[in-house]
């Protein structure tokens, strides 16, 4: 047959393979598919799926085929097509039939964002103690001592600082003690004499000694600044131009700056002086109040009107 041109090419011919029989499996020259095969076994066309099954260059009978040599003849009826990895950015939106991308065809890190990103939007509307969308509210009294994390024990005498931290609020001023003489006291002149200051009007931690030393001790773990007062009033044995004093012995010698010294140009027969004076103590330092007058006879020190006190002070 002639043809204008060039001849065209043969479109039909798929080729014929023949294997010998006596067995269920078979290699092929290519690869196929059950739909592109055909099967003939002794020249009988068998039925595609219930005798035979193809995949890739393997064909497989359902039943031992029968022996003899090239009695099983292959029929290809086209090729199998392999078009291939599609090239970068060659598939478009338009290409991917809706809703054909499933969960599982994502991968991990994208599921992971995704469900992270689902919270987010979860909790971005809030119920309760905290609520809002976007910009959240705590409700009043929502946030309890519980939740916080400070150091320290909470308590109603203690309060929340800058450092995260319980702490007493300032100070009280203890130890604190105040107490006076209840009987008159003879004291001789020119010389030192404790005053018995055996009456308490208040003392904070029982730290003065009111029967027998008379004497104020520091409490483990109190020593810091101290302010004391001490007075008294002396009656007869004092005379003109000669001093009565007042001093405060720490640990048994008498604190020179502590000591008041009156005098009068004027014959007086009674004399009433006091004074304040801080001290820097230490835990177990004890504190005595001391009169000396001079010259003349034995003076009286008043009862009720000798007076010995003090207290911790707090921020120095």
């Amino acid at each position: 047959m002639s043809y204008i041109g060039n001849e065209p090419p043969d479109t039909g011919a798929y080729g014929v393979q023949s294997f010998d029989g006596g067995g269920t499996t078979f290699t092929l020259s290519k690869p196929s598919t059950t739909a592109t095969v055909l099967l003939f076994i002794d020249g009988v066309r068998q039925t595609p799926v219930d005798a035979y099954s193809v995949s890739g260059v393997t064909l497989t009978t359902t039943a031992t085929t029968p022996s003899g040599t090239d009695n099983v003849t292959v029929q290809f009826l086209g090729d199998v097509v392999d078009f291939g990895e599609p090239s970068d950015d060659s598939v478009s939106t338009a290409k991917i039939q809706d809703d054909a991308v499933t969960a599982a065809k994502l991968a991990n890190s994208i599921n992971t964002e995704i469900a992270a990103n689902t919270a987010k939007v979860t909790n971005a509307t809030h119920t309760g103690d905290v609520t809002g969308a976007t910009a959240l509210t705590i409700a009043v009294d929502a946030v309890d001592i519980a939740m916080l994390s400070a150091t320290g024990t909470a308590s109603s005498s203690t309060f929340l600082r800058g450092d995260n931290a319980w702490a007493s609020a300032g100070g009280d001023n203890t130890p604190s003690f105040r107490a006076q003489n209840g009987s008159n006291q003879t004291v001789a002149h020119n010389t030192w004499a404790k005053v018995a200051i055996d009456t308490e009007n208040w003392d904070t931690d029982s730290a003065y000694d009111a029967s027998t030393n008379y004497r104020f001790t520091v409490p483990t773990g109190e020593g810091g600044k101290y302010i004391f007062w001490y007075g008294a009033y002396f009656e007869g044995g004092v005379p003109q131009d000669k001093a009565s004093e007042l001093a405060l012995n720490v640990n048994g010698t008498t604190d020179n700056m502590s000591i008041m010294r009156t005098s009068a140009s004027d014959l007086v027969d009674a004399r009433i002086h006091g004074m304040s004076f801080p001290i820097s103590l230490s835990a177990t330092d004890y504190v005595e109040f001391y009169v000396r007058s001079h010259g003349g006879s034995n003076t009286t020190l008043i009862a009720n009107f000798a007076v010995f006190g003090g207290m911790k002070m707090i921020g120095v």
